[in-house]
């Protein structure tokens, strides 16, 4: 017996981490009983018992909110005033068959959809739509709101005390908790590396563990981990900025203590000390922020003097310009008008050409270590900026929460939730499906339930609900599986009642216990094993209502299979392949989408700051809103991907690689386009004064926008494979002639009289490093979709 004890708190303790669901289970099992006994022993109000039943079900069974107690207190009592505004929606549209049927597809769409909003949400979905299902199935009028909304109110005012005193949560945030230690991590591989640390390797390999557990983290979890609290918004971008970060310090080498990159060196020890203070005030948000402001500026005035200097390390750009010719020091050709001219002309293009191949590798090679620092500073410094954020809307007064004030630097509520509705407003987006399916499925089940006048009509939408999922083959398996346990369910509760009789004594007792195995079952054993219990639990409830015995179990098992068949119609009919189908698609607009916002960066900085029109800064932030919004769907479908039934076809990791390709692009974007927003007055070939016939930067800026088509047209290649439009393009191969071309437009447009690059040519520079990195990412990106066939098309001929 201990044995057997022991093997079962084990298997329970892996499938139930931290009991939460156990926890949720056993407060309903004490809750539920207690106000379905005051509802129908004490007042004698059968229809405010099974209000306040199916309350404490749906206010403590089927949602549990997570974070400090304050915020799931807060959660728990906007969901009850919410769900008792839906128990008097749907007591008001009961009353014709055609308006139950609307209002369940509207509101049940407005539901789902919003789950999109936030986690909070999707969490309370299940319960929001019972609480409009109960009503909307049992035909009421206006009088039968009273004793409805008091069941439903009485269960979700003691909910809330049961929530803050029976067996409550720790207060955790595994994500928060994650993020503290990969900012920890990479602070500590960062002094590392410059400390030249003998625990290097150590260290390292404790970097890779944090930010793969944070990954994990983020990733394993059916809708993203963030609410649409201040705070929550801003700690779930750290997740791409930590995981980007990584990269960067991954292609970055130490520099030496000696190196004439010392800016690029404190530049990096700068970075370390944002993320070791944003960590520690990420943990304890409401401590002062003070030593992460001053890390922040040391980091800002590092990235200033790293900006500054940069081209202090460049080898002077000689050779044809403005510059001073080597002979004479004035600029002037030292050639005599009556010497031949073909010779040196030619002596002196080959001559050139040496040079440029010379300076290519000096100059990109001289510009590495800053252009890595300045990259890290980049995506370190907004890691910071999002910790300060999210503490600040943390510190705020319960007065400032109440007026809605923000933190600054973060947008409203409003306009957040706004921004990720209008992100899957999109043909493609799977949540929309999901969305639709639901709600069509709901409808269709209220209609089939008042068309053929069953006894139980909220079971059969129960039923659809229980069993509907994203495709077709999953809703079929659990239609199976819901029908069979129901099955057998009834079987069991037939046995116990035939020598109970009418006697509902011994059913008191056993409602509790019926109550907690149906709350754990479904996580601790199956869903299979969860509809029996569940089912079992509604036949001693509504024998205790009214003792009809065994019968009760049969009309169960008749309203259930007609809400699995209405679901396996509306799974069959409306995207049958499910997220596995749309993943694709979502990739390939992220990519598209993320190479457009590069294009539009890139296409911004190439222009002379004076003039620059407002359009080529609006259309950049608009190119940046829709990628932001491609990958927001993207995300959503491999979660979605994630959960469904069936085997995965292609490994977590290949997908994990493609999802770090979008990544990238969207960073780099925004890195360019920080980079050029930051240039200050000076335009290109300020210092030049040659070339009459055009203007002194159109060479580099031609030069650069060809660089950057060659690689965005890569990528959406690259995006049109994946969606099966074209074959698998093949990655780009270095182009030395685009690399002297562009230490050819540096040397004549943008040095100056010494021949010393200027700032903006060290942007330029910078620019045409991230469009390389760019580059090089390609074959871990056409590797994966090979080796798995993802992309429909085959690989490009060379």
């Amino acid at each position: 017996m201990p044995a057997l004890l022991q093997r079962l708190r084990q298997r329970l303790t892996a499938r139930d981490h931290g009991l939460l669901v156990l926890r949720r289970a056993g407060r309903t099992a004490i809750v539920m009983p207690g106000t379905f006994a005051l509802c129908d022993q004490v007042i004698g109000n059968p229809e405010m018992a099974l209000f306040a039943a199916f309350g404490s079900f749906a206010m403590l069974m089927l949602v549990g909110f997570g974070g400090p107690m304050r915020q799931r207190m807060q959660a728990q009592a906007s969901l009850a005033v919410v769900s008792s505004l839906f128990v008097c929606l749907g007591t008001l549209a009961s009353q014709a068959a055609w308006l139950a049927c609307l209002a369940m597809a509207v509101l049940g769409f407005g539901v789902l959809l919003a789950g999109a909003v936030s986690s909070v949400l999707a969490g309370a979905s299940t319960s929001l739509l019972l609480s409009f299902i109960l009503p909307v199935s049992l035909p009421g009028t206006a009088s039968d709101v009273p004793d409805r909304l008091a069941g439903w109110g009485l269960a979700a005012v003691v909910g809330l005390f049961a929530i803050r005193l029976l067996w409550p949560e720790p207060a955790a945030d595994p994500l928060r908790g994650k993020a503290v230690g990969a900012c920890r991590a990479l602070a500590a591989r960062l002094r590392s590396e410059d400390e030249a640390s003998p625990d290097h390797e150590q260290i390292v390999r404790a970097a890779h563990r944090a930010l793969d557990e944070l990954q994990r983290q983020f990733l394993t979890t059916p809708y993203r981990p963030t609410g649409l609290s201040a705070s929550d918004r801003a700690v779930v971008r750290l997740v791409d900025e930590l995981n980007w970060a990584r990269r960067v310090i991954v292609h970055s080498l130490p520099i030496p203590d000696d190196s004439p990159n010392r800016a690029a060196r404190r530049t990096r020890i700068a970075a370390a000390n944002v993320l070791g203070h944003g960590a520690d005030l990420l943990a304890a948000p409401r401590t002062s922020p003070d030593a992460l402001h001053t890390a922040s500026a040391g980091l800002r005035a590092a990235l200033f003097a790293l900006e500054r200097d940069a081209a202090d390390v460049l080898p002077p750009l000689s050779g044809r310009g403005p510059g001073p010719s080597p002979g004479n020091g004035t600029g002037a050709s030292t050639v005599s008008p009556h010497e031949p001219a073909e010779t040196d002309e030619t002596d002196e293009t080959d001559d050139t050409d040496e040079t440029d191949d010379r300076q290519v590798t000096e100059v990109i090679d001289a510009l590495e270590p800053s252009f890595r620092a300045h990259e890290l500073a980049f995506v370190v410094g907004a890691i910071g900026d999002n910790i300060d954020a999210a503490a600040r809307a943390e510190r705020r007064t319960w007065v400032q929460r109440l007026l809605g004030r923000q933190a600054t630097g973060l947008p409203g509520t409003l306009s957040a939730a706004q921004e990720r509705v209008s992100a899957h407003v999109d043909p493609h987006s799977v949540w929309l499906h999901n969305s639709v399916r639901g709600a069509v499925g709901l409808a269709l089940a209220v209609l089939v339930a008042n068309l053929t006048d069953v006894q139980h009509a909220f079971w059969v939408v129960l039923g659809a609900l229980s069993v509907l999922r994203s495709n077709a083959l999953s809703t079929g398996q659990n239609a199976l599986r819901a029908v069979l346990g129901t099955l057998a369910g009834f079987a069991v509760g037939a046995l116990l009642l035939l020598p109970i009789g009418s006697d509902t004594t011994p059913l008191w007792f056993l409602l509790p216990v019926m109550i907690l195995v149906a709350g754990a079952a479904p996580a601790v054993i199956s869903f299979a094993a969860g509809q029996a219990a569940f089912t079992l639990e509604l036949v001693i409830l509504f024998n205790i209502l009214q003792p009809t015995g065994w019968r009760v179990g049969l009309v169960r098992i008749e309203d259930v299979a007609i809400g699995c068949g209405v679901s396996l119609v509306v799974g069959l009919l409306f995207w049958p392949r499910g997220a596995g189908a749309a993943l694709n698609t979502a990739l390939s607009q992220a990519y598209g989408a993320s190479s457009r916002y590069l294009a539009a960066a890139v296409e911004f900085g190439m222009r002379r700051p004076g003039s620059r029109p407002a359009s080529t800064a609006v259309e950049a932030k608009r190119q940046a809103v829709r990628a932001a919004s491609a990958a927001r769907r993207m995300d959503d479908a491999f979660r979605q991907y994630l959960t469904e039934r069936g085997a995965k076809t292609t490994p977590l990791a290949e997908f994990a690689m493609l999802i770090g390709g979008v990544i990238g692009l969207r960073l780099a974007a925004d890195t360019v386009l920080d980079l050029w927003e930051r240039d200050g007055d000076q335009a290109f070939g300020e210092a030049s004064t040659a070339h009459s016939t055009q203007l002194p930067h159109t060479q580099l800026r031609r030069t650069l926008l060809r660089r950057t088509w060659q690689v965005t047209n890569w990528y959406d290649d690259f995006a049109r494979s994946l969606d099966g439009g074209r074959p698998v393009p093949r990655s780009l191969d270095q182009d030395a002639d685009a690399d002297r071309a562009l230490v050819r437009a540096l040397r004549e447009d943008l040095r100056d009289k010494h021949g010393i690059a200027s700032a903006t040519a060290v942007r330029a520079i910078w620019t045409g490093d991230h469009l390389s990195a760019l580059r090089r990412n390609q074959p871990t990106l056409v590797q994966p979709v090979l080796t798995t066939g993802l992309a429909h098309g085959e690989r490009a001929p060379d």
